[in-house]
């Protein structure tokens, strides 16, 4: 009986030739899928019906310290979802990038600056065109950010966000040249009935028995926005009290693990909260405003934390660390910790016949480029909590030409600013970063 070939023999090897076509192909697509589901974006390229293609976004990048983040881009913070795999409902939780509008460069404007020097809460030895300086070249420079386009500030625009919002300034006199500034700004410098005295209201006037009023501070109301803009001072942000209140001579106690009264009974209603502290660091002005260091409701006997630098660090970290508690209860609140403001007092200190007579812009260079604060403290502190860092030591290092100088009073003043002048760049980065 004849036996022909083919058969059941042909059929198992052209089914096991599929078998193989078939796992090379569910191989491939294996592989296909895992680099997918590694990289989706290479691959998702939607054509549109106009010709023009329509890309997904790339994928999110993630940053340890989104607040000290030197990604390039335009506008200044692109928010991207990115879900959360974890996530029963699949709810997507959102990252914010944010530039560092520190690192970037001086660059020649021709226009005039953001408010004339007649604007009435410029303190008037701050106004250096009132004084007997005749050359403002300092006024034509403007601070362009290189990884990221900084938005123009506009008065309008900050006060419509806002609206119904206070905005504090608490610190030394650098603060209070920050605060005018920004009030300069908001009115162009001119006077208007919107504008409304409120300082009464934060306890911030003390009249004298000739009946003269001292100020611990200023606060002024926008009425169309019910926008408050304030400064209260508080040089070293420590609680400060008499040690014995009924001796008139007597010292006074600077307890560094807590907060200024204003702060602590304030916290709550405002909602920038933009602070500094710096130059009152030093056994002379402690000593000069009759201030013992204090720690757990006693004078200090740490020898490390009698060292006044120690101090400071002590306290930077102290308040950080308490704002960031109140930031996690209130997400209406944002609060800067402004960098240190530069001294430029050249051939001696400020009591040792140091000056700083120079008028020509630019003369140390005009970039900076470096990733990092130069203010350690202040950036160490805020690192890793929800305290933002307002960056402006390295860019205003740079402009040691517009100080106040020697030009209208027989001291030098190298550690103040003329204004208009470097402040308003400081508020225009925090206006930038709110």
């Amino acid at each position: 009986m004849e036996v022909k070939g083919g058969g059941l023999g042909d059929a198992f090897r052209i089914t096991g030739k599929h078998i193989s076509l078939a796992l090379l192909v569910l191989v491939l697509t294996t592989l296909l899928l895992l680099d997918w589901e590694r990289n989706p974006f290479i691959y998702t390229h939607i054509p549109t019906q106009h010709g023009s293609d329509t890309l997904l976004p790339p994928p999110a990048s993630f940053h340890h310290h989104p607040n000290n983040s030197t990604e390039s881009m335009e506008p200044a913070e692109v928010k991207t979802e990115i879900t959360d795999g974890n996530s029963e409902n699949g709810t997507a939780s959102v990252e914010t990038k944010v530039c560092n509008y520190a690192k970037g460069r001086w660059v020649a404007d021709s226009r005039p600056p953001l408010y004339p020097v007649q604007c009435k809460y410029i303190q008037r030895n701050w106004a250096c065109r009132l004084t007997n300086r005749t050359d403002f070249s300092y006024e034509g420079y403007r601070w362009k950010s290189i990884d990221c386009k900084m938005p123009e500030f506009e008065s309008s625009h900050f006060l419509e966000r806002m609206k119904n919002k206070i905005v504090a300034f608490i610190g030394d006199s650098l603060s209070r040249e920050q605060f005018q500034s920004m009030m300069c700004m908001l009115t162009g410098g001119q006077e208007s009935s919107d504008v409304e005295d409120v300082a009464e209201n934060y306890g911030f006037l003390q009249f004298l028995r000739n009946g003269a009023i001292h100020h611990h501070g200023w606060a002024y109301r926008f009425r169309t926005t019910n926008t408050t803009v304030l400064h209260s001072w508080s040089a070293r942000l420590c609680d400060r009290e008499p040690i014995n209140a009924t001796d008139p001579n007597t010292l006074y106690a600077m307890h560094l693990d807590r907060q200024p009264s204003f702060i602590r009974e304030n916290i709550d209603q405002i909602n920038v909260l933009v602070l500094n502290t710096a130059h009152h660091w030093s056994k002379q002005m402690v000593n000069m405003d009759k201030e013992v260091m204090y720690v757990n409701g006693a004078p200090v006997q740490d020898r490390n934390l009698n060292n006044i630098e120690n101090a400071k660090i002590f306290k930077v970290n102290n308040i950080v660390k308490w704002l960031d508690s109140k930031l996690a209860l209130n997400p209406s609140l944002q609060v800067f910790f402004r960098t240190t403001s530069p001294r430029h007092f050249f051939k001696g200190d400020w009591n040792a016949g140091g000056s700083c007579d120079n008028t020509v812009p630019m003369t140390r260079g005009s970039e900076v480029l470096q990733e990092e604060s130069i203010d350690k403290v202040v950036a160490g502190a805020v690192e890793g909590t929800r305290v933002k860092l307002l960056d402006i030591t390295a860019l205003s290092d740079l402009r040691d030409e517009a100080h106040i100088s020697h030009y209208g009073k027989k001291a030098n003043d190298c550690l103040h600013w003329c204004l208009p002048g470097v402040p308003d760049t400081w508020n225009e980065l925090l206006g930038a970063q709110l």
